[in-house]
């Protein structure tokens, strides 16, 4: 049967419009392939963006060919201890008391790691620069050491610990620890040592300025510990820094210019630039650990520090 003449207008219409739909797909899917292969031809260089006064690295240049920072110059922080126990966390306070007759703001003392350096049993003595084993006596310049331990009470004054055990223990002019292994130390006891503290919550040490060790800044270790019998009813533990400049002045000196100047600054230190490990402190816990440090005569320091802590649970019957 023949179309008739609307049939046929209608069907012409149709083929125009699928030619039509068909020429507009072909043309657009050219007008892409062109545009595609000009953009990947365009020679990609961003060494000519100034970038602050540098320039950028090629993004065609392989990152093998980039300079990399050395290891050296940021070397691994040593370990951190593991969470503390809950003994050690009652012993942070986050208060602030006066301490007198001073009269200076001391906010509760952060803690710190205790390092794999500890060593318990060591000898109740004022001066720690001697070996017990042998008399030896480590050669440094001499640091007399002032602690005063407070604990906070109900009027937010400062109160003298008495009774409390402070530990302190750091390492010799060339950086070395007594007491271990691998270290060749076994058996040593040298710069390590303890003392109860008095009426007035101090306690003193003489011992000598500290050497430094790789990935570490100058330090010294200390814990506070109460016992009620064999039972610790208060285990605290930080460390205290020196002065950057007064660090380098000592290392140009013997003995601790045979070892060199120290390798990190305290701000380079991942430990002293962390938070605490009680979580009081968020970063740069070790600005609130800065030895009080004066020169005690031509050749010796005396540093002085004071540590306010929460021993409230030393009292909990």
């Amino acid at each position: 049967m023949g179309l008739k003449g609307d049939d046929k207008s209608n069907n012409f219409t149709i083929t125009i419009n699928i030619k039509t739909i068909s020429l507009a797909l072909v043309i657009t899917l050219t007008v892409l392939i062109i545009l595609g292969v000009c953009v990947t031809s365009i020679p990609v260089s961003a060494q000519s963006i100034p970038n602050n006064g540098n320039t950028i690295p090629s993004l065609n240049q392989s990152v093998s060919s980039l300079p990399m920072t050395t290891s050296a110059a940021f070397p691994p922080p040593p370990q951190i201890s593991p969470e503390l126990s809950g003994t050690q966390i009652s012993s942070s306070a986050n208060k602030t008391c006066r301490v007198t007759p001073s009269v200076v703001e001391s906010e509760g003392t952060p803690q710190q790691t205790e390092g794999p350096y500890f060593v318990d049993g060591m000898p109740n003595r004022s001066d720690i620069r001697s070996d017990p084993s042998d008399g030896s006596v480590q050669k440094g310049i001499p640091l007399h050491l002032v602690i005063h331990v407070y604990t906070v009470n109900s009027n937010g004054s400062c109160d003298p610990l008495k009774g409390a055990q402070v530990d302190i223990w750091h390492a010799n002019s060339q950086g070395v620890y007594s007491s271990v292994s691998d270290q060749g130390t076994t058996g040593k006891k040298f710069l390590r040592g303890y003392q109860m503290t008095d009426d007035k919550g101090t306690v003193h040490f003489t011992t000598i300025y500290p050497g430094w060790y790789q990935g570490r800044a100058i330090h010294i270790h200390d814990k506070v510990r109460i016992f009620n019998g064999s039972e610790k009813t208060l285990d605290w533990t930080s460390q205290l820094y020196m002065n950057n400049s007064v660090n380098e002045q000592i290392h140009n000196h013997p003995p601790y210019s045979i070892h060199g100047v120290p390798e990190l600054t305290n701000e380079q230190d991942a430990i002293y630039a962390g938070p605490s490990t009680d979580h009081l402190i968020r970063s740069n816990t070790g600005k609130h650990l800065i030895l009080d440090l004066t020169k005690d005569g031509q050749q010796s320091y005396l540093g002085t520090f004071n540590i306010v802590l929460n021993a409230d649970q030393q009292f909990k019957k």
